[in-house]
């Protein structure tokens, strides 16, 4: 019965990495990334999703309590999982360790960027250009943000190899090495997005 439920947490729990969390996630760079083109694109593509109708409704039922599980069950998982990376060395085994490790560096981030925006936008601040700049004029927090970003990113996209695996998507050898290269080009891919979103706040 235990391993059952077991089975069933971790099913659910590789569901909401990709849906919706991983989307949102995807979403959320999009939207960092009309930094670009400039300030008031940025305030734009912002304001935009602040107005969305249900905004509430939407942000508790489809972000934050996803998350909010996954985060979780994923430090459940994290520090009760045994890795042999130093016993076998395989590079699946490297992924495996990576994933965990990127999970607790992402769920440490999510934590302070969700404080320095969300929150504070709670208690009245305005999120727009001119804060996410200000956050960034630190050079430990510029440093933060891209480690921050970066293992978010790769933890979406090995998480998503993991997801296709255990769904039974990708059953065969072929299939997980075109699914590895595939999550592999997702990663660089966002992490360009990422990556240079932050840097036109600089």
């Amino acid at each position: 019965m235990a391993t059952e439920r077991e089975f069933l947490l971790r099913r659910l729990h590789s569901l909401l990495g990709v849906i919706p969390v991983g989307l949102f996630l995807i979403q959320h760079l999009v939207v960092n990334h009309f930094a670009t083109k400039g300030p008031e694109s940025f305030n734009t593509a912002a304001h935009f999703m602040e107005s969305l109708p249900f905004r509430y409704a939407l942000e508790i039922f489809v972000i934050f309590l996803p998350i909010l599980f996954h985060a979780i069950y994923g430090l459940y998982i994290a520090f009760t999982a045994k890795n042999n990376v130093s016993r076998y060395g395989f590079v699946r085994n490297w992924m495996f360790m990576l994933q965990r490790f990127t999970g607790i560096v992402t769920f440490i981030f999510i934590v302070w960027h969700v404080w320095e925006t969300r929150i504070a936008a709670a208690l009245g601040a305005d999120v727009n250009y001119d804060m996410m700049a200000d956050i960034l004029s630190s050079p430990f927090m510029f440093w933060f943000y891209i480690v921050g970003v970066i293992a978010t990113i790769f933890h979406f996209a090995n998480g998503l190899w993991s997801f296709l695996v255990s769904w039974g998507i990708t059953v065969t050898p072929r299939s997980q090495l075109i699914a590895t290269y595939v999550t592999i080009g997702i990663f660089l891919a966002l992490s360009f997005v990422g990556v240079r979103a932050i840097l036109a706040f600089v």
